[in-house]
Order: structure tokens, then C-alpha cells, then sequence
């Protein structure tokens, strides 16, 4: 599925967790990967563990200013964007203040809109470019204490239907897509979730793998998620002889 081509990408909460995971996997097939995260210490770790391919940046992507310069100091253009970043604080509602709820948002939807408006402006000049965005299901059914989480999640999904809305037609060669990781090992969580860095190989595969026929696409975690065929285009399908779609796994 992935191209020859030389890639640098960025990986958003690159410090711990899945972005851990998903910095190392790609290093590992022979991408540059600059890892945005808060903490020097954690990226340090991570660098530790995907060698010389990975380049740190101590980065909070709800700050859009920071956001802006870290691309500038970029000595090329970023061609694949993960935008993995978030937190969820697990606070019951009646904890929450204004401030720390929107605190929340800014990383999980402020974060993705200010790395997908800086990896953008390159992109749109060259025509070609991969946007990732790791999503959940938080909004659907959200868990107790995770409103801020649910919430900043649910529109992050929104933002990339915009997102396709907007550039689909004008610039197929731009690849934008929601991944869904599943329950994971991490600090985010549960114990006895996936395994990242099994997660991580499906998520660099996905991330490397260029066809606008994936452009507004969801796959939840090895898979493609259809989106739901009415009962009238079902027997309209059928009177056509059209074959039924097949959902695209990844290998």
C-alpha cells in the first residue's frame, strides 16, 4: 500500500503511548518523523527507542504561535500529518470549570486544527499530502467524567468531515482520514487493551498508504468502517448487479 517516496511526517503526542508507538513503527520503515509532544524527557525516551530517524520538537499544539514556528524550523515539507495528540482528565462534570474543559479542547481539537492549518499550507502548494486523524467514539457514548474528552473528540471528527468537505475535490492528491485505534494499553486506556505498538503497525500503514479513495474514509483499527447503505440503494444495487462493497483491511 505505502509509495516510494520520501516522507517526512509529523507525529502529534509523540512522548508516550500510541504516538510513541506509531513515531517508532514508522522509523522503522524508513520514514523521518519529527515527534511533537510537552515534555523533553518523554520524547527523549522515545528517541531513545526509534533512533537517529526521530527528531524531537518540544511542542504544545494548543498553542497555535508554537505550532507555526515548529513547521517554519522544518527544513522540508511535512507530507504525512498524524495528528494523535490529546488528554482526557477524567473529571466528573460537576469538577469541570470553563477553563479546565476548555483546556481540553484546545489540545484535542485545537491541537488538530493548528498542525492540520500548518502541514496545510505546503500541501495545498504541491497538491499532495496525508492527514491522519486518530479518532474515537468518545461522542456517541460517552463515559462518565469524560465530557471534556467526549466533547473535543466528537467535534474533532467533525472538523474532518469539514476537512473533506472543503479539499476533497479541489485536491484529491491531500488524503485525509479518521483512524480509530481501539482500547489500548496506555495511560489513556485500559490495562488490558491492545497493545500499541500492534495498533502502531496498522496506524503506519493506514498513514502511509496514498489513495484518494480514502479521502472521508473510518477505520477502526484494522478495518475500514462502510458507511451505512439505505434499504432503497440495497435493491438498487441488487436490480443493477452492483457488487457489494467490500471493506479495505490493513495488512
Amino acid at each position: 500500500m505505502s509509495e516510494v517516496v520520501k516522507h517526512l511526517a509529523i507525529v502529534t503526542g509523540a512522548g508516550s503511548g500510541l504516538g510513541r508507538a506509531l513515531a517508532v513503527e514508522l522509523v522503522g520503515r524508513g520514514v523521518q518523523v519529527v515527534g511533537f509532544g510537552r515534555r523533553a524527557e518523554a520524547l527523549a525516551q522515545t528517541a531513545a527507542l526509534a533512533g537517529p530517524g526521530f527528531h524531537p520538537q518540544v511542542v504544545d499544539v494548543a498553542d497555535a504561535d508554537a505550532v507555526a514556528d515548529a513547521f517554519a524550523r522544518l527544513e522540508a515539507s511535512v507530507t504525512i500529518l498524524i495528528n494523535n495528540a490529546a488528554v482526557y482528565p477524567r473529571r466528573d462534570i460537576l469538577d469541570e470549570t470553563p477553563e479546565t474543559f476548555m483546556a481540553s479542547v484546545a489540545v484535542n481539537l485545537g491541537g488538530m486544527v493548528n498542525c492540520t492549518a500548518a502541514a496545510l499550507r505546503a500541501m495545498v502548494v504541491t497538491g499532495r499530502g496525508r492527514i491522519m486523524n486518530v479518532s474515537t467514539f468518545a461522542d456517541i457514548a460517552p463515559l462518565p467524567a469524560s465530557s471534556a474528552y467526549a466533547v473535543s473528540k466528537g467535534a474533532a471528527r467533525i472538523y474532518t468531515r469539514a476537512l473533506v468537505a472543503d479539499l476533497g475535490d479541489r485536491f484529491p492528491g491531500i488524503v485525509i482520514n479518521d483512524w480509530m485505534p481501539g482500547m489500548l494499553a496506555t495511560q489513556m486506556g485500559i490495562a488490558e487493551g491492545l497493545d500499541p505498538a500492534v495498533a502502531a503497525r496498522w496506524g503506519a500503514t493506514l498513514a502511509l498508504w496514498h489513495d484518494p479513495s480514502l479521502t472521508g474514509s473510518i477505520f477502526e483499527m484494522d478495518r475500514e468502517m462502510l458507511p451505512p447503505r439505505s434499504f432503497k440503494r440495497r435493491i438498487k444495487d441488487r436490480l443493477l448487479l452492483r457488487a457489494k462493497p467490500v471493506a479495505r483491511r490493513l495488512t
